[in-house]
């Protein structure tokens, strides 16, 4: 066991080892499932004691692995060192560059409200609750995919700390390969970020919303949604998505113990040409519950109403090259009206237009040929995450593979299913992943 004390002197921020007291909460996450039992956890207060703490694994031959939100974690860090970002929680906006910098433990949320103020929005995904961070090292898609493409394409600069011990910058013009690593290189990239500045968009207002359809009018919204996809505006971005909600106290009187197909749309346009292009959505099937309108740009969070609260998850996914009424057929077969699933979500979400085209200096980001993305969450339950929740994901990816792109995104993968849901890099872009992690890792200390 290494001398954890010895470091903790070194910090402005705090070590935790299993004995005290503060261990649990700080390897805690958002995914409940997900424990993580490192050797001590590090609540860091800076770049500086993340240099210490990475320095300090190398002379003890431990791992380091990071955490800020815990959204995305896949499974338990044993061993090694765990380094908690969720201090580093600082966020400023500089209205004249649209430029925010934010800090590698802030949430969305956080970055939304500060933009809002000033009458700019950043290009986010769809939970306020997710870590900056965390969706733009994966790459990031939110409810402006289509508009406006990946939140990676975004991000302007980071400071991190390298596995050497380094800290350093990374941009188009400093350490350029590890900047193009760092937009969609995930946990690939041999990097801890504890700064990123990301550029911010116009945007006060958007049209848009969540239509809610009644099982019996699930197949014909879906069936519909599909064909108007192929003709679908270029900066408008919608999804339908199953939803069964538990019949729960707690859960709104029309939505308990219901299973409903939720269509959502985003357009940040002008606003009669969003009613416009939305019309046709509602003329699907009758709506029972939702709707479509003005929504300012602070309020972003509620077309996708994604859960603010820690809880047991488990989720899988890919992205689907493109769709047909065959790929609904398949997909209703699954998860359509009347069929029992462990599951809270099964999603479809249209992408394309902004998120086909790379930024002009090339990123890391896997997936831009694909047209959809496709998502499964189980239902919360960890007791039914070893057999069948598992078991219900392969169900429905082995319904829909032939529609599965072969490149996927890493933020779209979840727990990830082996030899279904495709390569979350091109081959080029594995190859170049390893040689930047090879050059800014040579020993491989962060895990």
């Amino acid at each position: 066991m290494a001398d954890f004390s010895s470091l903790d002197a070194l910090l402005t921020g705090t070590v935790h080892v299993p004995a005290d007291p503060e261990f649990i909460p700080s390897t805690s996450g958002f995914n409940l499932a997900i424990v993580h039992e490192p050797e001590a956890v590090v609540m860091v207060a800076n770049a500086d004691d993340v240099a210490h703490v990475v320095r300090f694994a190398a002379q003890n031959g431990l791992a380091v692995t990071v955490q800020a939100t815990g959204h995305g974690a896949e499974s338990p860090f044993s061993g090694g060192i765990l380094v908690n970002t969720a201090n580093l929680d600082t966020v400023s906006v500089d209205a004249g560059a649209k430029l925010a910098t934010v800090g590698a433990g802030v949430r969305w949320a956080a970055v939304i409200a500060a933009a809002a103020d000033a009458g700019l929005a950043p290009i986010g995904g769809a939970s306020p609750t997710v870590g900056v961070v965390g969706l733009i090292t994966g790459g990031g898609l939110g409810p402006l995919a289509r508009s406006h493409g990946f939140s990676s394409d975004y991000a302007r600069g980071f400071t991190a700390v390298v596995g050497t011990g380094e800290i350093v910058e990374a941009s188009t013009t400093v350490n350029p390969d590890l900047f193009w690593a760092l937009r969609g290189g995930k946990k690939n990239v041999p990097a801890i970020v504890t700064e990123v500045r990301i550029a911010l968009v116009e945007l006060e207002r958007l049209y848009a919303g969540t239509l809610m359809f009644e099982e019996q009018h699930m197949e014909s919204v879906a069936r519909a949604w599909a064909d108007w996809t192929a003709t679908a505006d270029p900066d408008l971005t919608t999804s339908i998505a199953v939803m069964r909600f538990p019949d729960f106290e707690q859960v709104p009187p029309p939505l308990r113990g219901r299973t409903l197909l939720l269509l959502r749309a985003a357009y940040p346009g002008d606003l009669a040409r969003g009613e416009k292009l939305t019309a046709p959505l509602r003329a699907f099937a009758p709506v029972y519950l939702g709707g479509m309108g003005p929504l300012a740009a602070r309020d972003v969070a509620q077309i996708h109403n994604d859960p603010t609260e820690p809880a047991p998850g488990w989720a899988s996914g890919g992205l689907l090259s493109t769709i047909d009424q065959d790929l609904i057929t398949a997909w209703l077969g699954v998860v359509g009206a009347g069929r029992q699933l462990p599951a809270v979500m099964v999603e479809i979400r249209h992408l394309g237009s902004a998120t086909a085209t790379d930024v002009a200096e090339g990123s890391a980001v896997g997936g831009r040929a694909a047209g959809f993305t496709l998502t499964f969450v189980g239902a919360p339950n960890a007791a039914l995450f070893t057999g069948p929740v598992p078991a219900a994901a392969d169900a429905l990816l082995a319904a829909v593979g032939p529609w599965l792109a072969p490149e996927t995104n890493k933020n779209f993968v979840g727990v990830g299913r082996p030899g279904q849901t495709g390569a979350p890099w091109s081959t080029a872009a594995a190859a170049r992943l390893a040689e930047v992690r090879a050059a800014y890792d040579p020993d491989g200390v962060l895990a």
